[in-house]
């Protein structure tokens, strides 16, 4: 086993440092090519358009996911450790208009009411400062039965951020709110442009990196949690006895629609009380069970490959000591702030690449300063300290 864990350490860095041509042809179902197609590596600056004739070549460093997008066709993604050496043929369809459902529409109604909530859940605060330039082309679809907010962008999303100085192409291909679960989930693919790189930029860069889920994942992938700052620990669920039942919570289930139906009715007492402990109870408490946990411990190895692989969940404390800007030198601050982020790779598991991203990253819950990490924060996964 020793030798096995040696070999990999020493042709690891010379494999990821290897280039990689990527060549082939995008056409539509009838065999015809198809020029200007965006075809990049998702959440880098590292992309191209097909030409004419619908061919291209394009350089991978690492293990991603290559993005084939051009709007009014349906988006198709490729892993790069799958087609490397080999010449594609990639076939676009044509994308399926959305679908203006009776039961469930899509309309400028949900669009004015829910507009200023998927800003928040997918920019985040600072939206004067980095926007969506079409905005107005989002489509938004309210489910009031089930609680659940829909968006979908027919167009790739255009937007700007200042702070980073980046403009992203971002091809949101799904978002879902969860307003009776309290919980919000986008996917969706980006390519980035450099739009400036001032100090203060790369200031704001420094510290959007430090800390996050990417700058986590990269030290897991390197062996170097502790040395990077970070702190994991065992969190172990316990069922919160004041939380309903589900018995209880079929009885509240089927006495709101009953009282849908017919209107004004005397709501029981024991109604009231299995509502006011779903709203202030959580289903579950969480304790710490193990502490300082080692890499070893949610993680494995296989065929080369390094995957997050945890039957827990997991609390990451990480020290922030913020970067400032000195007389011309990036310093950080003397003083830390210690942030909690909480990752659930309970009964999943997913594969660490060493650019920090992961295989299906939609998939992976995560609470805390993790969640913080939206748009605005957003930096490409090519990104290292200090560019």
């Amino acid at each position: 086993m020793k030798k096995t864990v040696l070999l990999f350490l020493m042709i690891c860095p010379f494999y990821v440092l290897l280039s990689q041509t990527i060549k082939g042809t995008v056409v539509n179902d009838i065999d015809k090519p198809i020029e200007n197609v965006n075809i990049y590596l998702d959440g880098t600056k590292t992309g191209t358009t097909s030409a004419a004739d619908g061919s291209f070549s394009l350089t991978s460093k690492n293990n991603n996911s290559l993005v084939f997008q051009k709007d009014n066709y349906e988006t198709v993604i490729v892993n790069t450790s799958d087609v490397l050496n080999k010449k594609l043929k990639v076939v676009l369809i044509k994308a399926k208009e959305i679908e203006e459902v009776v039961i469930i529409p899509f309309t400028e109604t949900a669009y004015k009411n829910y507009i200023k909530y998927f800003l928040d859940s997918f920019i985040g605060s600072d939206q004067s400062n980095v926007k969506i330039k079409n905005q107005r082309s989002l489509k938004f679809s309210y489910d009031k039965t089930n609680k659940i907010l829909r968006v979908k962008a027919p167009q790739t999303l255009i937007i700007e951020n200042k702070n980073l100085g980046y403009k992203i192409d971002y091809n949101l291909q799904d978002f879902v709110g969860d307003f009776e679960n309290k919980t919000t989930r986008y996917t969706g693919t980006s390519f980035f442009k450099e739009t400036k790189n001032t100090d203060k930029i790369k200031l704001n860069r420094m510290n959007a990196y430090d800390g996050s889920q990417v700058h986590f994942f990269r030290s897991v992938f390197a062996n170097k949690v502790a040395d990077e700052g970070f702190i994991v620990n065992q969190i172990t669920k316990f069922p919160n006895s004041k939380y309903p039942t589900e018995e209880e919570l079929q009885r509240l289930k089927d006495f709101t629609e009953m009282f849908k139906s017919k209107g004004t009715l005397n709501i029981p007492k024991d109604i009231l009380d299995i509502g006011n402990r779903k709203r202030n109870e959580q289903p579950y408490k969480i304790g710490i069970t193990k502490t300082q946990i080692p890499e070893t411990d949610y993680t494995k190895k296989t065929d080369n490959k390094l995957f997050l692989d945890y039957d827990y969940m997991m609390q990451i404390n990480f020290k922030r000591y913020f970067y400032e800007l000195q007389k011309g030198q990036f310093v950080k601050a003397t003083i830390p702030i210690v942030e909690t982020s909480f990752l659930h790779p309970e009964n999943d598991t997913f594969e660490i690449y060493t650019n920090g991203n992961t295989s299906n990253p939609g998939m992976l819950t995560n609470q805390g300063e993790f969640t913080k990490n939206k748009i605005e924060f957003l930096l490409p996964l090519d990104y290292q300290l200090g560019d």
